[in-house]
């Protein structure tokens, strides 16, 4: 392929994906990614992942594109905004992702769109689209493309925006123009490390999943452990403590996607009378949420600990 034919597939790609409303997108080349792999082998090792036992499976095709796309060459990294225009006030509070729709069928089907475009403009492709259920280290192959870097939290912090972006990729078979990494902005400061309360994030840049809120809240299948009593600051699903008291994050602008809009069931969550709903109720009423993943049982069982 000729230079400048490379460079009209980039330009068209990343222009389509600013058109379909993704705030930002960067080309990495598909390539094994070596700096990784002994971060990841050592913090599965030290069961950071806790009962994540997922986490374990397919490392291999963690840390390379190529088993997940034949003959990958090219990995597309995007953002989607989710900050919301304001905060949801209660008693409880969700992090901010789960307000509207779950975001893996609103941006699936964006990226379905996305891949038909691609094919329509450059012919028939192997490709595969991703929204963080599948094993790709997303928060890496955004740093790469330049889209971030990774901070002290190990969220992607974006200088133009902070870090309240879902990360979605397209692996495909065609070589790009590619994007180079930024620098590390974080610097000295250390608040998101100093504001958990369960002390998860237990080394700048290494966060213990097994002592995150919303691993608890969400991951956990069992009961909370007790000496987590009192630490939860009333978060019954997720947390964006860390993300919240990142400086980067002055820089957010509320969302565009309407689907994204707070849902009723979670506009009115602090004032359900959770001792009388029922699972069927339940299921109705975030049948399009995020919540549902926690289940019935997860959230009452969350909720009941924060009491």
């Amino acid at each position: 392929m000729t230079a400048s034919k490379t460079g009209q597939h980039t330009a068209f790609i990343k222009n389509t994906a600013k058109q379909l409303g993704f705030d930002f997108v960067g080309i990495s080349k598909a390539a094994f990614l070596e700096e990784e792999a002994p971060r990841l082998e050592k913090w599965l090792n030290e069961n950071r992942h806790g009962k994540m036992q997922y986490m374990e499976n397919h490392f291999d095709k963690r840390l390379n594109p190529k088993l997940l796309v034949e003959d990958a060459k090219s990995v597309i990294s995007l953002l989607y905004n989710y900050y919301p225009e304001k905060e949801i006030e209660g008693e409880f509070k969700i992090s901010k992702y789960a307000y509207g729709e779950d975001y893996h069928n609103v941006i699936k089907e964006k990226l379905k769109e996305f891949l038909f475009l691609i094919q329509q403009e450059i012919g028939q492709i192997t490709s595969r689209a991703f929204v963080d259920s599948a094993p790709v280290m997303d928060k890496v192959w955004a740093k790469k493309a330049g889209l971030g870097w990774i901070g002290k939290n190990s969220n992607l912090i974006n200088k133009q925006q902070g870090s309240f972006f879902f990360i979605a990729e397209l692996i495909i078979d065609v070589v790009l123009e590619y994007d180079g990494p930024i620098k590390d902005y974080c610097g000295t400061c250390t608040r998101c490390i100093d504001a958990c309360p369960t002390n998860a994030i237990i080394d700048p840049y290494v966060v213990d999943g097994s002592k995150c809120i919303s691993y608890f809240t969400i991951e956990l299948k069992e009961e909370i452990p007790q000496e987590m009593k009192g630490k939860f600051q009333n978060w019954a699903f997720g947390c964006d403590i860390c993300q919240d008291v990142c400086p980067w994050n002055r820089f957010s602008k509320a969302h565009n996607e309407e689907k994204f809009s707070p849902l009723d069931g979670v506009k009115n969550f602090s004032s359900i009378d959770w001792q009388d709903f029922t699972d069927e109720l339940f299921k109705k009423t975030f049948s399009l949420s995020p919540l549902k993943r926690s289940k019935f049982e997860g959230i009452k069982r969350n909720i009941l600990f924060l009491k």
